[in-house]
């Protein structure tokens, strides 16, 4: 049971558990690790032939790889998805590193626990950020000075020959 390698990314949650059995559920854990708040999404299925438990308690804990800190234990909590059963918790990362994650599922069916790992990541583009979203701006102001240059050459050609 080695934990997966989840890299660091700009955009939706991705999965760094897929379909694997903890404890009474098969279970897909997704994150979106931004530096502040960070988002753990746990989609659980039952095992075939049974069902979801209905007293299903889910945590999950998160530790700094480097053991400056002790590991801090979330509740998820039910988020209302159409169609499937899905628990939703926000974590605290305070510093761009790799995360131990630690899954817990209890119930009165049984408990179960999975590992795994991620890097809590700036949100958008870190110092990149500014000169991103300035891009169409310069480029419209690029575009508008062309336009003024080709103008007045324009008028000083009509000018010219009178």
């Amino acid at each position: 049971m080695s934990p997966a390698l989840a890299s660091a990314h700009n955009g939706p949650p991705f999965p760094i558990i897929e379909n694997r059995r903890v404890g009474p559920c098969v279970i897909s854990l997704w994150t979106h690790p931004d530096i502040g708040t960070g988002t753990f999404f746990v989609i659980v299925d039952p095992l075939p032939g049974s069902t979801v438990p209905a007293d299903l308690q889910v945590k999950i804990g998160v530790q700094p790889e480097s053991g400056r800190l002790a590991e801090t234990e979330y509740r998820a909590d039910r988020d209302s998805t159409q169609g499937q059963l899905q628990f939703k918790t926000a974590v605290a990362f305070d510093r761009d590193e790799f995360w131990r994650v630690h899954l817990v599922l209890e119930s009165a069916q049984g408990r179960g626990e999975a590992f795994s790992r991620v890097e809590a990541t700036p949100v958008g583009f870190g110092r990149w950020d500014l000169l991103f979203f300035l891009l169409p701006f310069l480029a419209v102001i690029l575009l508008f000075l062309r336009g003024m240059s080709r103008h007045k050459k324009r008028r000083r050609r009509q000018v010219q020959p009178a």
